[in-house]
Parts: C-alpha cells; sequence; structure tokens
C-alpha cells in the first residue's frame, strides 16, 4: 500500500482541530466525501481506527490521540521549512554561481558585480572563469557567459554585444615599423598569435574579407596561451596583434592603440548571457540577470563604430604628420 500523503494528515489533523470532517473539507477546498476518503485510506494504511464518527460529534481513539501527537511538531516542521523556502526564494541574498570565459571577461564581470553587491550586500558571489565548457546543469551554475550560444540545450541564452576582432599596433610600433595598409603588407611585419589552452593549438585571425569572414594564420613574431600577455605585447610596440573591443575599445578611445586595416574588422560572434528557466530561480538570480541585461545588451563601451575606429587612425595619422613638421 502506498505511503499516506501529506494532505491525508493534514486533513485529519484539521479535522480533529475544527471538530468536523466536513469544516476541515471546506478550510483544504475539497469535497466533504473526499476528505472522508482520505481519513479513512490513512486509517486502512496505518491498520487502526483513529477517530469516532457521529452525525454530530467526532472524537479521537486512543491510537488517534497519540498519533495526533507524533505527527503534529512534523507538521509544524515542514510548514517552518516550506516558508523558509519561499522567503529564501524571494530574498535578494546569498550564493549566486557564475561561470564565464578566462579570456578578456573579467574587466567585463566585475563592474556589473561590483555595482550589484553594493545594492544587495547579502549577496555571495562565486566565480569561476575557464575558457572550457562545462556541464552547465552538473555544475549548479545559476548565471553563466559565453562568447557564442551556450552548447547546453536546457538554458535560455540572451545576446549581450557583438565580439568585434580588431587589428591593432601601438603608436610606438606604427612609428617604428610603419603603417601597414594591406594583409600582403602584413608578411613584412611582426604578428601575434594566440594559442588556445585547452588544446595548444594556435588559433588564426578573424578578418573580414569580400564580405566574409576568413581565417588567416600569420608567422608569428610572438605566440601565447595568455590574452593579457599579449595585449600587453601590443602595447609595448612588440607586435601587431588582433584585439577583442572589449579589451581593445577603451585603449584605442584613450589613443594607446590604434585600429589599422579596418576593412578587415569583423564581430563573428557575440558574448551571451546563459540561464535556467526563470519560473523557478531565486529573486536574486532574476535580479542580477536584470542587471546584466540594463547594463551589458549593446553596451557602447565594448564595442567601436566604424566611425570611431576610422577617427582614431586619422588621427594617428595626423598625429606623426604633426611630429614630422
Amino acid at each position: 500500500m502506498n505511503t499516506p500523503s501529506v494532505k491525508a494528515i493534514e486533513t485529519f489533523v484539521k479535522a480533529v482541530e475544527l471538530g468536523s470532517i466536513r469544516q476541515a473539507a471546506q478550510a483544504h477546498a475539497t469535497s466533504h466525501q473526499a476528505a472522508s476518503q482520505a481519513i479513512a485510506q490513512l486509517e486502512q494504511h496505518l491498520g487502526v481506527r483513529l477517530l469516532h464518527r457521529t452525525t454530530r460529534s467526532l472524537t479521537l481513539t486512543e491510537e488517534g490521540r497519540t498519533f495526533l501527537e507524533n505527527v503534529q511538531p512534523a507538521l509544524a516542521a515542514l510548514d517552518r521549512a516550506l516558508l523558509l523556502a519561499r522567503e529564501t526564494k524571494d530574498k535578494i541574498s546569498g550564493p549566486l554561481r557564475i561561470v564565464g570565459p578566462k579570456s578578456c571577461f573579467a574587466p567585463i564581470l566585475m563592474p556589473v558585480l561590483d555595482a550589484f553587491c553594493t545594492t544587495y550586500p547579502g549577496i555571495k558571489p562565486d566565480v569561476q572563469l575557464d575558457d572550457g565548457v562545462g556541464n552547465w546543469v552538473e555544475d549548479r551554475v545559476d548565471v553563466g557567459f559565453r562568447i557564442g550560444t551556450s552548447a547546453h540545450e536546457s538554458v535560455i541564452s540572451r545576446q549581450l554585444f557583438p565580439f568585434q576582432l580588431i587589428v591593432c599596433a601601438s603608436p610606438r610600433y606604427l612609428d617604428k615599423y610603419g603603417l601597414p595598409t594591406s594583409l600582403d603588407d602584413l608578411d613584412q611585419h611582426r604578428c601575434s598569435m594566440y594559442r588556445y589552452a585547452p588544446t595548444g593549438k594556435v588559433s588564426p585571425w578573424f578578418l573580414s574579407i569580400d564580405g566574409k569572414i576568413e581565417h588567416r594564420l600569420m608567422a608569428p613574431a610572438l605566440a601565447t596561451n595568455d590574452i593579457e600577455l599579449e595585449l600587453q605585447a601590443i602595447l609595448a610596440g612588440q607586435v601587431i596583434g588582433q584585439a577583442a573591443s572589449m579589451t581593445a575599445a577603451p585603449l584605442i578611445r584613450a589613443g594607446k592603440l590604434v585600429p589599422i586595416l579596418l576593412e578587415h574588422t569583423c564581430a563573428p560572434m557575440s558574448l551571451h548571457v546563459y540561464y535556467g528557466s526563470r519560473v523557478a530561480q531565486p529573486k536574486r538570480v532574476r535580479a542580477f540577470i536584470d542587471a546584466v541585461i540594463s547594463r551589458l545588451v549593446d553596451c557602447p563601451d565594448y564595442v567601436l563604430s566604424e566611425k570611431e575606429l576610422s577617427s582614431a587612425l586619422q588621427q594617428w595619422k595626423r598625429s606623426r604628420k604633426h611630429h614630422r613638421l
């Protein structure tokens, strides 16, 4: 025989409390017949009679009294657990597990996370940055970020902003080696290449050529599996490199990097946020997703318009011409 339901036990307790099965049925928004049947099935499962029933009165048997005394604390504990779960769901505090790419992502996440934690100091972030793709469900992720859409069909994905790849050099490099004006010119220049850490393979440059995105491997003057080291080498004037707009944009705007070969700039992918169904999400998770979308969707801080790119290159040319004079 199946274990009696909590509802059957609650019906029994409510009937004793109100002195009537009919009133217990009304309190639980069910029929008198269904309530009577639930109590009868409970008695059948226990193998004892719990109630003496007459048309006018309802009294406990000795077995019913013992059962009631033992079950009431358990029901009260269950009610407390359910209430706590509801309060926790609706409270913007507690752990927030976030995953994202290791490359380039920390400067994007931190301002959003800082503002969110300042508003909700009870939040306890648990952030894992990794360029590999883990199992979203097994890792118990609340919110994830990925360059490209999530590989997991069970999650919702929202595009935040395009991931531009811009060929860049520092003013120091261009003053020393000159400005390449075509892809063929790059054969005579020092180029950097990123080595993808999980596989050790060199990642080609992504270039827009005649309206299509093509991959091209360069003869590397520098190869590294660290994005930050590559960026520092470009800034130091050691190499020309292809940098992501999320890190290059502020440096280009500050004149520390010069975008070159503008016609080959491309955005082959985008940064996405992904998460599970919003129906059962804790309030803290929903609030963080809303903060991310509000702050990062089409955020101009990490994307450069064609006009900005052209203006930055022209500014460097004017500066160089001025120094010659």
